[in-house]
């Protein structure tokens, strides 16, 4: 069976809270999506239904998510959609709810500082980990490591340039 994957762009309306189960630790937190469309009448943007929905990160995710985002933040939710269901002292409920494979802020609506996480490769038992492992979290294999001259130099300052016009 196939998952349904969504895309939800939206502002955080519950801030993160991380809990460790079982099967691991999550982090949940909910999302407002809003409409805007343009009113002709008033000539000016209007907000129109609100969508709402609980989101999950499971693992370095939502680690990585309750250390990054709060409350008011806009964000981007990418994950499958499914239907958590439980009985209640009401009968059965059912919500809809994202299990997220990313999340990020939006940068449309403003900048963020973006910081890796590091990781380091474990050492194999009669082999330590190179000090480059060790400081720049490259996993071999995976990260490219090249000769210093891989990549050309800027020479040229482009800070005062718009990112877009």
């Amino acid at each position: 069976m196939s998952a349904t994957e969504i895309t939800v762009i939206g502002n955080v309306v519950k801030a993160p809270t991380r809990n460790r189960t079982q099967n691991g630790s999550v982090t949940n937190f909910r999302v407002a999506a809003t409409e805007r469309r343009f009113d002709s009448a008033t000539q000016d943007w209007v907000d129109g239904h609100s969508f709402f929905i609980d989101v999950e990160c499971w693992g370095e995710l939502g680690g990585n998510v309750s250390h990054s985002i709060s409350k008011g933040d806009p964000v981007v939710v990418v994950g499958n959609i499914r239907t958590d269901e439980w009985e209640s002292e009401q009968g059965r409920r059912s919500r809809p709810q994202i299990k997220a494979e990313a999340v990020a802020p939006n940068l449309a609506r403003g900048v963020a500082d973006f910081r890796r996480t590091p990781r380091t490769a474990p050492a194999a038992p009669d082999e330590p980990n190179t000090a480059e492992d060790e400081a720049g979290g490259y996993v071999s294999g995976r990260d490219y490591v090249g000769a210093d001259d891989a990549f050309e130099e800027m020479t040229e300052d482009l800070s005062a340039e718009p990112a877009h016009v």
